[in-house]
């Protein structure tokens, strides 16, 4: 089903205008992307350029831009779904690893404070040395 072009948000579309560009390029190549980024991404610009320049009719752009954008959304809401699960399973983890290593660091730490805080001088002056000396040679 075809996207009428009077419910295209155009709001949306120039939220997402950026991730589009390269298919709108494939679509339609011979359209230079500097003319596309003129638009910043304002729907009707957007279709007025892509209309000029292929000699297809607005209606026709309006209804296949509409498309790529319901496409984008659809594979958003897709990756955003594969996400979560990814998200909690990593939050889980580094809960259950800050419960655990917690104590561990916790405890040398307490017991010996001023030699906790020589070694983490220590290893942040190593880890600045090391850091400049890739600066210099770079």
């Amino acid at each position: 089903m075809e996207p009428d072009p009077s419910t295209i948000n155009h709001e949306r579309f120039r939220e997402r205008f950026e991730a589009l560009l390269p298919t709108i390029q494939r679509e339609w190549p011979q359209v230079a992307r500097e003319t596309l980024e003129a638009t910043r991404g304002s729907f009707d610009d957007v279709v007025a350029v892509i209309a000029e320049q292929t000699g297809r009719t607005a209606t026709g752009v309006q209804h296949q831009l509409g498309e790529l954008l319901q496409v984008a959304t659809k594979q958003t809401r897709h990756l955003a779904d594969q996400i979560g699960p990814l998200e909690e399973q990593l939050e889980h983890l580094l809960d259950e690893l800050n419960s655990s290593l917690r104590p561990r660091i916790e405890k040398p730490v307490r017991e010996r404070p001023l030699l906790a805080l020589g070694v983490a001088a220590g290893v942040g002056m190593i880890a600045g040395l090391l850091l400049a000396s890739g600066r210099r040679s770079a």
